[in-house]
């Protein structure tokens, strides 16, 4: 493979799974990890992509990028479903189960479709549709409409859920610093969240390895409102050591790796 062939298939990879990762790029293409790192430091040269600890991101990746919904299911599909799993295993029978809107909590409601006597609290317009046919009970709360993530913000929203009690929250994140915080592109989807944390007994934070190291717009709470953190094994080792440190519970899902097609 000529050079701007590997680096253009850099590219697509970054397109399609969000992030790259300089072992796996070595692997994938069969060359040294020194060749890799240099074409990652050209195409960052070159403002095409931004290079982080051990691989790159997207540029477009700023702390006001705000991705649509849909934009976000192309990404880490594996790794949402295993977490997905993982979660729906916490849940017991007559449970209250909170589900935020993104991408890994409508996984989470995929899991739970089957369950019986559950109750879930959402502000996603596409969970409580999806979970609309099946023997759950679903509450979902009012709001203003964000087109982006299909969810339901604003007084209206946070006034609901302060009235409400739930014995678990699923939080998807779209930035995970471990001594910042949980963040998210937007304000009122910010509060939101933090109204949910106040009404659960057991905050859950759920995101896929590339969420860490990352800061949106808006804190959304410390790490240390957080009680437990489903992950997969390709996140930072540092970053689980400082929470485990810290008393939260991490849980890790296995990932298969990336191959060459």
């Amino acid at each position: 493979m000529l050079i701007e062939e590997r680096r253009r298939a850099i590219l697509e990879s970054l397109r399609t799974e969000g992030r790259v990762l300089v072992v796996e790029l070595a692997k994938r293409f069969r060359t040294s990890q020194v060749t890799i790192r240099k074409d990652l430091e050209i195409l960052h040269a070159g403002g095409k992509i931004h290079r982080t600890h051990g691989g790159a991101v997207p540029t477009h990746e700023g702390a006001l990028e705000d991705p649509t919904l849909r934009e976000k299911e192309k990404l880490h599909r594996k790794e949402k479903m295993r977490i997905a799993a993982a979660a729906a295993q916490m849940v017991e029978e007559g449970q209250v189960v909170i589900l935020d809107s993104g991408t890994t909590t409508t996984a989470i409601a995929t899991a739970l479709r089957h369950r019986q006597n559950l109750t879930i609290i959402t502000n996603a317009l596409n969970i409580a549709a999806q979970l609309a046919g099946s023997a759950l009970e679903v509450i979902l709360i009012g709001g203003t409409l964000r087109k982006n993530s299909f969810s339901l913000v604003g007084p209206l929203a946070e006034e609901t859920l302060r009235r409400l009690n739930a014995d678990i929250l699923f939080l998807g994140v779209d930035g995970f610093d471990v001594r910042a915080g949980l963040s998210t592109p937007n304000l009122l989807e910010a509060k939101v969240n933090q109204a949910m944390m106040d009404v659960a007994r057991t905050v859950v934070a759920v995101c896929d390895s590339s969420k860490f190291g990352r800061r949106s717009l808006s804190l959304i709470a410390p790490p240390s409102a957080v009680h437990r953190v489903i992950t997969d094994r390709l996140a930072p080792k540092k970053d689980i050591n400082v929470l485990r440190k810290a008393g939260i519970e991490v849980i890790q899902v296995s990932v298969e790796r990336r191959r060459r097609a």
